[in-house]
């Protein structure tokens, strides 16, 4: 709760501010952000930085499939009239984080999870540990907040950078893995402000901050809002109101989870074998709904089982879908600066900002790289 509000407050200073200055961005300068978007999903990437990049490539080409709004040509349809439109987001990610997750899950299954009963009263600090908490809670929002704002790299780096920190400062660092408050307050309220600041280049640049910021993206373009710098200008009472509903919401989950702790645990109980159907016959009525098409049903499934597949090989599908979203507008920012420079690639170097986002884009990647050209050179030597 502690990181959620302090994240809230960290948009509503910030925000205002970053969408102020992308005013003065031109389309080089958001390609190159973008850019710097997708390399550090792919650096930050569980699965290693070469996967990353496959991911994110994959997602680029499966978003430039439909139409070209330029020229009007089909591209990579394969003669499929439902595909013209290109594939829509929902279908992707429900078939690669909804299908593909109760696959997963059904494969290693039990009966159920919880097995003794829990208590709200277990959960609540003890006298001594409400002081203790207050400066890790500190330390894990700040370093979340930082994180958080930066795009591709979500609330996974920001807990587990929170969590390191935390353990070298800390004076009781000795108990850490051993039931130290502290190890827990750090990365969990590092996860919330990151999970709240991410909002930040989502939706002050069109840019997303994590997979959930993607998904968010979608829901505001199908419902005719374009997150960029003009959200906050042209539609000041929705980028208010919901900085007052992040607040609502985290009040209200503090209500909810602690009190209601124990029937949270029960609905674990539920027999996987009624859970998981119960969960696909779901998500494939809700992709049915959006044009009531039975293709975007098949192609979602077609998804569940590449997601499935991935996990198996360790790929993480993560990068994939932020591919997807951001290929299309980075191809399109391309175009526009390429028009604007008569066909001249050098106008990515000569803006100032966009030459610095390229840069420490391929600095990322050499950094990430060197690890592994070192081992190759001892192995060759």
């Amino acid at each position: 709760f502690f990181g959620g509000v302090f994240g809230i407050l960290v948009i509503a200073a910030l925000a205002p501010l970053l969408a102020d200055f992308a005013l003065l961005l031109e389309p080089a300068d958001y390609f190159a952000v973008m850019l710097l978007g997708l390399v550090a999903a792919s650096v930050v990437s569980s699965s290693g930085t070469l996967r990353g990049v496959m991911m994110v490539t994959l997602g680029v080409l499966l978003g430039t499939i439909g139409v070209d709004v330029n020229s009007g040509a089909t591209r990579f349809t394969g003669g499929v009239q439902d595909l013209r439109d290109g594939i829509n987001l929902v279908v992707v990610a429900m078939g690669l984080f909804g299908v593909s997750e109760a696959m997963f899950s059904a494969r290693g299954a039990s009966a159920s999870y919880a097995t003794e009963k829990v208590s709200w009263q277990r959960f609540l600090p003890m006298r001594g540990e409400w002081l203790r908490c207050l400066g890790p809670a500190l330390r894990g929002s700040l370093i979340g907040s930082f994180f958080g704002t930066l795009p591709g790299t979500g609330q996974t780096v920001a807990s587990s950078i929170g969590y390191a920190v935390e353990k070298r400062v800390s004076p009781n660092r000795a108990n850490f893995g051993k039931g130290a408050i502290e190890g827990v307050v750090v990365p969990e309220s590092a996860n919330n402000a990151a999970a709240q600041t991410a909002f930040i280049p989502t939706l002050t640049l069109g840019i997303p901050g994590s997979t959930t910021m993607a998904l968010m993206i979608g829901a505001l373009m199908i419902h005719g809002v374009t997150p960029g710098p003009r959200l906050i200008s042209d539609h000041p009472a929705l980028f208010w109101g919901l900085i007052v509903s992040f607040l609502f919401g985290n009040l209200f989950l503090l209500v909810l989870n602690i009190p209601l702790i124990g029937i949270w645990v029960r609905l674990l109980r539920i027999p996987h074998y009624f859970l998981y159907p119960t969960i696909v016959v779901l998500i494939s009525i809700g992709v049915y709904s959006l044009d009531h098409s039975l293709f975007d049903v098949w192609a979602m499934l077609g998804f569940g089982l590449l997601g499935y597949g991935l996990r198996l090989y360790r790929y993480e599908p993560a990068p994939l879908l932020i591919g997807f979203i951001l290929g299309p507008m980075m191809e399109e920012y391309l175009r526009r600066a390429m028009l604007l420079s008569r066909g001249d690639p050098m106008i990515f170097l000569q803006r100032p900002g966009s030459a610095v986002m390229i840069a420490i884009s391929v600095l990322l990647l050499v950094l990430t790289a060197l690890p592994g050209l070192k081992r190759l050179v001892k192995s060759i030597g």
